[in-house]
C-alpha cells in the first residue's frame, strides 16, 4: 500500500533506536503495534459494515423488483379473469337466447344429411319380400302338391 521496502524499514528502525534509545524502543514498538492493530480492526469493521449495508440495499432492491413483478403478474391475471368472465357471460347469453330468435329447423338446409343420404344405397321398396312370394298365393291359382 505504501510501497515500503526492506531497506527503508531498516533505516526507520535505526533512526528509532538512535532517537528513543534501547530502553524505550521496545515499549514504543508495542505501543505502535497496538495502534496499528486498532486502526486495522477499525478499518475492517467499517469495511464490513459498509458491505452489510450494500448487501441490505441490494436485497431491498431485489425485494422491490420481485414485488413489482408479482404485482404485474396479479394485474395480468385479474385482466385475464375479467376477460374470461366477459367471454363466459357472452356465451351464456348466446345459449340462453330464446328459441324464437333462432331460425326454424325446416328453413336451415341439412347439408350433412344430404351427403349421408347420397352415400347410402336406395332401398328396394318395390320388390316384394321373398317370404311373401312363396307363401302368398292368389285365389285363382290352385295349390300344388309336392
Amino acid at each position: 500500500m505504501f510501497d515500503i521496502g526492506f531497506s527503508e524499514l531498516l533505516l526507520i528502525a535505526v533512526v528509532a533506536l538512535v532517537v528513543l534509545g534501547p530502553e524505550r524502543l521496545p515499549k514504543a514498538a508495542r505501543f505502535a503495534g497496538l495502534w496499528v492493530r486498532r486502526a486495522r480492526n477499525q478499518w475492517d469493521s467499517v469495511k464490513q459494515e459498509l458491505e452489510r449495508e450494500l448487501q441490505a440495499e441490494e436485497l431491498q432492491r431485489n425485494l422491490r423488483s420481485v414485488r413489482e413483478s408479482v404485482q404485474q403478474a396479479e394485474r395480468g391475471l385479474q385482466e385475464g379473469a375479467t376477460q374470461l368472465h366477459g367471454e363466459v357471460d357472452a356465451l351464456r347469453r348466446e345459449v340462453d337466447a330464446p328459441a324464437a330468435a333462432a331460425p326454424p329447423a325446416a328453413d336451415v338446409p341439412d347439408v350433412a344429411g344430404d351427403v349421408q343420404a347420397d352415400a347410402l344405397p336406395a332401398p328396394a321398396a318395390e320388390a316384394p319380400a321373398p317370404e311373401m312370394t312363396e307363401t302368398a298365393q292368389s285365389p285363382e291359382q290352385p295349390e300344388r302338391a309336392p
